[in-house]
Protein backbone atom coordinates (compact mmCIF):
# COMPACT_ATOMS: atom_id res chain seq x y z
CA UNK A 1 0.00 0.00 0.00
CA UNK A 2 1.23 3.40 -1.01
CA UNK A 3 1.78 5.87 2.09
CA UNK A 4 0.31 8.75 2.15
CA UNK A 5 2.95 11.72 0.89
CA UNK A 6 2.80 9.38 -2.13
CA UNK A 7 -1.04 9.23 -2.95
CA UNK A 8 -0.64 12.89 -1.78
CA UNK A 9 1.53 14.05 -4.16
CA UNK A 10 -0.05 11.18 -7.21
CA UNK A 11 -3.44 13.48 -7.13
CA UNK A 12 -1.64 16.50 -7.24
CA UNK A 13 0.11 15.90 -10.11
CA UNK A 14 -3.23 14.21 -11.76
CA UNK A 15 -5.48 17.11 -10.84
CA UNK A 16 -2.42 19.55 -11.83
CA UNK A 17 -2.32 17.70 -15.22
CA UNK A 18 -5.90 17.66 -15.76
CA UNK A 19 -6.59 21.20 -15.43
CA UNK A 20 -4.05 21.99 -18.11
CA UNK A 21 -4.74 18.87 -20.92
CA UNK A 22 -6.81 20.37 -23.17
CA UNK A 23 -4.71 23.03 -23.44
CA UNK A 24 -2.68 23.29 -27.30
CA UNK A 25 0.55 22.89 -26.23
CA UNK A 26 1.85 25.73 -28.42
CA UNK A 27 0.04 28.25 -26.55
CA UNK A 28 2.50 27.09 -23.02
CA UNK A 29 0.80 26.84 -19.74
CA UNK A 30 1.95 30.54 -18.16
CA UNK A 31 -0.24 32.07 -20.99
CA UNK A 32 -3.96 30.63 -20.70
CA UNK A 33 -5.29 29.68 -17.61
CA UNK A 34 -6.70 25.73 -17.30
CA UNK A 35 -9.72 26.56 -18.97
CA UNK A 36 -7.85 28.12 -22.06
CA UNK A 37 -8.00 31.89 -21.31
CA UNK A 38 -5.41 34.06 -21.94
CA UNK A 39 -3.98 35.90 -18.68
CA UNK A 40 -3.66 39.53 -19.00
CA UNK A 41 -0.42 41.20 -19.23
CA UNK A 42 -0.86 42.06 -15.54
CA UNK A 43 -1.26 39.45 -14.36
CA UNK A 44 0.15 38.69 -10.86
CA UNK A 45 1.65 35.49 -11.15
CA UNK A 46 4.00 35.75 -8.16
CA UNK A 47 0.33 35.98 -6.11
CA UNK A 48 -1.48 33.17 -8.17
CA UNK A 49 1.13 30.71 -7.74
CA UNK A 50 0.78 30.96 -3.86
CA UNK A 51 -2.66 31.19 -3.84
CA UNK A 52 -3.43 27.82 -6.14
CA UNK A 53 -0.01 25.85 -4.20
CA UNK A 54 -2.87 26.14 -1.35
CA UNK A 55 -5.58 25.25 -3.25
CA UNK A 56 -4.02 22.17 -4.57
CA UNK A 57 -4.10 20.56 -1.60
CA UNK A 58 -7.98 21.44 -0.93
CA UNK A 59 -8.62 19.95 -4.63
CA UNK A 60 -6.69 16.81 -3.86
CA UNK A 61 -8.66 16.86 -0.15
CA UNK A 62 -12.07 17.21 -2.00
CA UNK A 63 -11.00 14.87 -5.10
CA UNK A 64 -10.73 11.37 -2.92
CA UNK A 65 -13.54 12.53 -0.51
CA UNK A 66 -15.62 12.69 -3.77
CA UNK A 67 -14.14 9.73 -5.18
CA UNK A 68 -15.59 7.77 -2.07
CA UNK A 69 -18.66 9.29 -2.13
CA UNK A 70 -19.20 8.38 -5.70
CA UNK A 71 -17.69 4.88 -5.70
CA UNK A 72 -20.36 2.33 -6.47
CA UNK A 73 -23.73 4.72 -6.60
CA UNK A 74 -25.35 4.90 -9.43
CA UNK A 75 -26.64 8.52 -8.37
CA UNK A 76 -26.65 11.09 -5.40
CA UNK A 77 -29.25 12.08 -3.85
CA UNK A 78 -30.10 15.20 -2.17
CA UNK A 79 -28.46 15.34 1.47
CA UNK A 80 -27.17 17.86 4.27
CA UNK A 81 -23.83 15.80 3.12
CA UNK A 82 -24.05 16.36 -0.69
CA UNK A 83 -24.95 19.81 -0.04
CA UNK A 84 -21.82 20.43 2.02
CA UNK A 85 -19.74 18.66 -0.18
CA UNK A 86 -21.25 21.07 -3.24
CA UNK A 87 -20.29 24.37 -1.12
CA UNK A 88 -16.78 23.03 -0.55
CA UNK A 89 -16.27 22.60 -4.07
CA UNK A 90 -16.66 19.99 -6.64
CA UNK A 91 -13.70 18.52 -8.40
CA UNK A 92 -13.44 18.95 -12.11
CA UNK A 93 -13.37 15.88 -12.92
CA UNK A 94 -17.16 15.19 -11.52
CA UNK A 95 -18.54 18.82 -11.89
CA UNK A 96 -19.93 18.08 -14.96
CA UNK A 97 -21.94 14.41 -13.78
CA UNK A 98 -22.88 16.24 -10.31
CA UNK A 99 -24.20 19.20 -12.42
CA UNK A 100 -26.12 17.27 -14.57
CA UNK A 101 -27.57 15.30 -11.54
CA UNK A 102 -29.02 17.79 -9.29
CA UNK A 103 -29.99 20.41 -11.68
CA UNK A 104 -32.49 17.72 -13.07
CA UNK A 105 -30.38 17.78 -16.36
CA UNK A 106 -29.82 14.53 -16.37
CA UNK A 107 -33.34 13.37 -16.07
CA UNK A 108 -34.82 15.35 -18.79
CA UNK A 109 -31.91 13.93 -21.32
CA UNK A 110 -32.35 10.44 -20.28
CA UNK A 111 -36.38 11.15 -20.78
CA UNK A 112 -36.15 12.78 -24.37
CA UNK A 113 -33.49 10.87 -26.26
CA UNK A 114 -32.44 11.93 -29.39
CA UNK A 115 -34.43 15.21 -28.89
CA UNK A 116 -31.42 17.06 -28.50
CA UNK A 117 -30.36 15.91 -32.45
CA UNK A 118 -34.02 16.58 -33.61
CA UNK A 119 -33.62 20.49 -32.77
CA UNK A 120 -30.34 20.28 -34.80
CA UNK A 121 -32.18 18.42 -37.99
CA UNK A 122 -35.24 20.32 -37.79
CA UNK A 123 -36.19 23.52 -40.02
CA UNK A 124 -34.51 26.77 -38.72
CA UNK A 125 -35.16 30.47 -37.73
CA UNK A 126 -33.08 32.58 -40.06
CA UNK A 127 -33.62 35.54 -37.76
CA UNK A 128 -32.42 33.09 -34.76
CA UNK A 129 -29.71 31.62 -36.43
CA UNK A 130 -28.10 35.58 -37.95
CA UNK A 131 -28.62 36.38 -34.09
CA UNK A 132 -26.52 33.58 -32.99
CA UNK A 133 -23.87 33.92 -36.04
CA UNK A 134 -23.36 37.26 -35.25
CA UNK A 135 -22.56 36.80 -31.67
CA UNK A 136 -20.12 34.12 -32.40
CA UNK A 137 -16.80 36.30 -32.53
CA UNK A 138 -17.74 37.94 -29.86
CA UNK A 139 -17.78 34.87 -27.44
CA UNK A 140 -14.68 34.50 -25.37
CA UNK A 141 -12.27 36.13 -27.91
CA UNK A 142 -9.56 35.56 -25.19
CA UNK A 143 -9.94 31.95 -25.40
CA UNK A 144 -8.03 29.85 -27.21
CA UNK A 145 -10.59 27.07 -27.48
CA UNK A 146 -13.25 29.35 -29.30
CA UNK A 147 -10.82 30.79 -31.66
CA UNK A 148 -11.17 29.57 -35.67
CA UNK A 149 -7.51 28.68 -35.33
CA UNK A 150 -8.55 26.21 -32.75
CA UNK A 151 -8.84 22.25 -33.38
CA UNK A 152 -11.41 21.41 -32.68
CA UNK A 153 -12.97 25.24 -32.76
CA UNK A 154 -15.76 25.17 -30.26
CA UNK A 155 -17.65 27.96 -32.32
CA UNK A 156 -19.33 25.25 -34.04
CA UNK A 157 -20.42 23.24 -30.89
CA UNK A 158 -21.26 26.76 -29.15
CA UNK A 159 -23.63 27.33 -32.23
CA UNK A 160 -25.24 24.15 -32.30
CA UNK A 161 -26.26 24.54 -28.30
CA UNK A 162 -27.33 27.74 -29.06
CA UNK A 163 -29.72 26.98 -32.33
CA UNK A 164 -31.24 23.75 -30.49
CA UNK A 165 -32.14 26.24 -27.84
CA UNK A 166 -33.59 28.61 -29.49
CA UNK A 167 -36.01 26.13 -31.16
CA UNK A 168 -36.72 24.22 -28.19
CA UNK A 169 -37.42 27.56 -26.12
CA UNK A 170 -39.62 29.77 -28.25
CA UNK A 171 -40.46 32.05 -25.97
CA UNK A 172 -36.71 33.29 -25.10
CA UNK A 173 -35.16 32.35 -28.68
CA UNK A 174 -32.21 33.60 -28.32
CA UNK A 175 -30.57 36.77 -25.66
CA UNK A 176 -26.82 38.05 -25.62
CA UNK A 177 -25.60 36.83 -22.40
CA UNK A 178 -26.96 33.12 -23.01
CA UNK A 179 -23.67 32.47 -25.59
CA UNK A 180 -21.29 33.28 -22.47
CA UNK A 181 -23.29 30.87 -20.16
CA UNK A 182 -23.38 28.14 -22.92
CA UNK A 183 -19.84 28.71 -23.58
CA UNK A 184 -19.12 27.86 -20.23
CA UNK A 185 -20.98 25.01 -19.72
CA UNK A 186 -19.41 23.60 -23.29
CA UNK A 187 -15.96 24.22 -21.59
CA UNK A 188 -17.30 22.06 -18.21
CA UNK A 189 -18.77 19.28 -19.94
CA UNK A 190 -17.08 19.13 -23.12
CA UNK A 191 -20.53 17.23 -24.70
CA UNK A 192 -23.08 19.43 -26.50
CA UNK A 193 -26.12 17.57 -25.19
CA UNK A 194 -25.21 17.85 -22.03
CA UNK A 195 -24.31 21.60 -22.64
CA UNK A 196 -27.80 21.73 -23.82
CA UNK A 197 -29.67 20.19 -20.81
CA UNK A 198 -27.64 22.26 -18.59
CA UNK A 199 -28.75 25.51 -20.42
CA UNK A 200 -32.40 24.27 -20.35
CA UNK A 201 -32.33 23.70 -16.22
CA UNK A 202 -30.65 27.30 -16.14
CA UNK A 203 -32.91 29.43 -18.33
CA UNK A 204 -36.11 27.37 -18.07
CA UNK A 205 -36.11 26.82 -14.17
CA UNK A 206 -33.39 28.21 -11.92
CA UNK A 207 -33.85 31.61 -13.44
CA UNK A 208 -37.22 31.98 -14.98
CA UNK A 209 -37.97 34.94 -16.95
CA UNK A 210 -34.35 36.13 -17.17
CA UNK A 211 -34.12 35.77 -21.10
CA UNK A 212 -37.27 36.70 -22.21
CA UNK A 213 -37.96 39.39 -24.35
CA UNK A 214 -39.05 41.87 -21.13
CA UNK A 215 -35.95 40.42 -19.26
CA UNK A 216 -38.78 41.08 -16.22
CA UNK A 217 -37.03 38.15 -14.06
CA UNK A 218 -34.02 39.63 -14.42
CA UNK A 219 -35.50 42.96 -13.40
CA UNK A 220 -37.09 41.81 -10.45
CA UNK A 221 -34.43 40.12 -9.14
CA UNK A 222 -32.10 43.55 -9.56
CA UNK A 223 -35.01 44.91 -7.37
CA UNK A 224 -34.87 42.34 -4.72
CA UNK A 225 -31.46 42.38 -4.41
CA UNK A 226 -31.76 46.29 -3.29
CA UNK A 227 -34.39 45.73 -0.98
CA UNK A 228 -31.70 42.91 0.34
CA UNK A 229 -28.94 45.45 0.61
CA UNK A 230 -31.41 47.88 2.10
CA UNK A 231 -32.04 45.70 5.24
CA UNK A 232 -28.55 44.20 4.92
CA UNK A 233 -26.15 47.23 4.03
CA UNK A 234 -28.25 49.93 4.65
CA UNK A 235 -25.60 52.52 4.33
CA UNK A 236 -24.67 51.53 1.04
CA UNK A 237 -28.48 51.29 0.09
CA UNK A 238 -28.54 55.13 1.13
CA UNK A 239 -25.91 55.82 -0.92
CA UNK A 240 -26.93 54.82 -3.94
CA UNK A 241 -30.14 56.49 -3.27
CA UNK A 242 -28.80 59.77 -2.72
CA UNK A 243 -27.14 59.91 -5.84
CA UNK A 244 -30.54 58.18 -7.81
CA UNK A 245 -28.08 55.26 -8.92
CA UNK A 246 -30.20 52.36 -10.29
CA UNK A 247 -29.29 49.18 -9.57
CA UNK A 248 -29.34 47.80 -12.81
CA UNK A 249 -26.99 50.29 -14.04
CA UNK A 250 -24.27 48.11 -11.63
CA UNK A 251 -24.89 45.11 -11.04
CA UNK A 252 -27.10 43.82 -14.41
CA UNK A 253 -24.17 41.49 -15.52
CA UNK A 254 -23.72 39.95 -12.45
CA UNK A 255 -26.86 38.32 -13.14
CA UNK A 256 -27.22 38.49 -16.79
CA UNK A 257 -24.08 36.45 -17.26
CA UNK A 258 -24.01 34.56 -13.58
CA UNK A 259 -20.46 36.43 -12.81
CA UNK A 260 -19.13 35.57 -15.89
CA UNK A 261 -16.29 37.50 -16.85
CA UNK A 262 -16.76 39.61 -13.58
CA UNK A 263 -14.95 37.14 -11.24
CA UNK A 264 -12.30 34.63 -11.76
CA UNK A 265 -13.05 31.54 -14.08
CA UNK A 266 -12.70 29.15 -10.86
CA UNK A 267 -15.01 31.34 -8.75
CA UNK A 268 -17.93 31.61 -11.14
CA UNK A 269 -17.39 27.58 -10.93
CA UNK A 270 -17.52 27.20 -7.59
CA UNK A 271 -20.49 29.85 -7.64
CA UNK A 272 -22.00 27.80 -10.36
CA UNK A 273 -21.74 24.47 -7.99
CA UNK A 274 -23.72 25.72 -5.49
CA UNK A 275 -26.16 27.60 -8.07
CA UNK A 276 -27.17 24.21 -10.18
CA UNK A 277 -28.02 22.49 -6.20
CA UNK A 278 -29.23 25.58 -4.36
CA UNK A 279 -31.19 27.92 -7.16
CA UNK A 280 -30.90 31.16 -7.54
CA UNK A 281 -30.35 32.96 -4.08
CA UNK A 282 -27.05 31.81 -4.33
CA UNK A 283 -26.55 34.47 -6.86
CA UNK A 284 -27.90 36.92 -4.15
CA UNK A 285 -25.28 35.59 -1.46
CA UNK A 286 -22.66 36.36 -4.10
CA UNK A 287 -23.74 40.34 -4.52
CA UNK A 288 -24.30 40.90 -1.20
CA UNK A 289 -20.81 39.34 0.30
CA UNK A 290 -19.14 41.42 -2.50
CA UNK A 291 -21.15 44.63 -1.38
CA UNK A 292 -20.78 43.87 2.74
CA UNK A 293 -17.04 42.86 2.06
CA UNK A 294 -16.28 46.25 0.78
CA UNK A 295 -18.60 48.47 2.45
CA UNK A 296 -16.22 51.11 3.30
CA UNK A 297 -14.03 51.15 0.62
CA UNK A 298 -17.74 51.70 -1.60
CA UNK A 299 -18.88 54.45 0.75
CA UNK A 300 -15.81 56.44 -0.10
CA UNK A 301 -17.57 57.39 -3.42
CA UNK A 302 -18.53 60.77 -3.98
CA UNK A 303 -20.71 60.72 -7.22
CA UNK A 304 -21.98 58.21 -9.64
CA UNK A 305 -19.41 57.51 -11.91
CA UNK A 306 -16.93 57.04 -8.82
CA UNK A 307 -19.93 54.28 -7.44
CA UNK A 308 -19.43 52.64 -10.85
CA UNK A 309 -15.87 52.08 -10.55
CA UNK A 310 -15.96 50.77 -7.38
CA UNK A 311 -18.72 47.97 -8.01
CA UNK A 312 -15.86 47.41 -10.22
CA UNK A 313 -12.50 47.48 -8.24
CA UNK A 314 -14.78 45.25 -5.58
CA UNK A 315 -14.80 42.30 -8.51
CA UNK A 316 -10.97 41.93 -8.28
CA UNK A 317 -8.52 41.43 -6.16
CA UNK A 318 -7.29 38.67 -3.96
CA UNK A 319 -10.78 38.63 -1.77
CA UNK A 320 -12.29 36.85 -5.11
CA UNK A 321 -9.20 35.18 -6.00
CA UNK A 322 -9.00 32.91 -3.31
CA UNK A 323 -12.04 31.10 -3.95
CA UNK A 324 -12.19 28.42 -1.54
CA UNK A 325 -12.35 31.56 0.98
CA UNK A 326 -14.73 33.30 -0.69
CA UNK A 327 -17.10 30.46 -1.28
CA UNK A 328 -17.31 30.48 2.69
CA UNK A 329 -17.73 34.08 2.92
CA UNK A 330 -21.18 33.82 1.11
CA UNK A 331 -22.62 31.83 3.59
CA UNK A 332 -21.77 33.66 6.24
CA UNK A 333 -21.14 37.45 5.47
CA UNK A 334 -24.83 37.54 4.08
CA UNK A 335 -26.14 36.04 7.33
CA UNK A 336 -29.85 34.01 6.84
CA UNK A 337 -31.28 34.23 3.18
CA UNK A 338 -33.75 31.14 2.36
CA UNK A 339 -35.56 30.67 -0.46
CA UNK A 340 -38.82 31.82 0.72
CA UNK A 341 -37.44 35.13 1.73
CA UNK A 342 -36.17 35.63 -2.04
CA UNK A 343 -39.80 34.54 -2.91
CA UNK A 344 -41.32 36.61 -1.15
CA UNK A 345 -39.29 40.00 -2.03
CA UNK A 346 -39.92 38.87 -5.77
CA UNK A 347 -43.32 38.85 -5.41
CA UNK A 348 -43.49 42.34 -3.74
CA UNK A 349 -40.93 43.63 -6.63
CA UNK A 350 -42.71 42.07 -9.31
CA UNK A 351 -46.17 43.84 -8.26
CA UNK A 352 -44.30 47.19 -8.14
CA UNK A 353 -42.69 47.16 -11.34
CA UNK A 354 -45.86 45.47 -13.51
CA UNK A 355 -47.76 48.61 -12.17
CA UNK A 356 -45.06 51.48 -12.91
CA UNK A 357 -45.28 49.33 -16.23
CA UNK A 358 -42.07 47.97 -16.56
CA UNK A 359 -41.85 45.79 -19.82
CA UNK A 360 -39.07 48.03 -21.85
CA UNK A 361 -36.00 46.13 -22.25
CA UNK A 362 -32.82 46.99 -20.34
Amino acid sequence: MKSGVDIHSSSLFCIFHNCFSEIPPEFGLLKVDPYGFERPEDFDYVAYEEFFSRYLVILTRRAIKWSKLLKGNNGIQKSLKVKRYIRKGIPNEHRALIWMIVSGAQANMEQNPGYYNKLLEGEKSDTLVEAIKTDMNRTFPDNVQFRKTADPCLQQTLYNVLVAYGHHNKTVGYCQGMNFIAGYLILITKNEEESFWLLDALIGRILPDYYSPAMMGLKTDQEVLGDLVRKKVPAVAELLDRHGVMWTLIVSRWFICLFIDILPVETVLRIWDCLFYEGSKIIFRVALALIKQHQAFILEATNLPDICDKFKQITRGTFVTECHTFMQKIFTEPGSLSMATVNKLRETCRAKLVAQGSTNNI
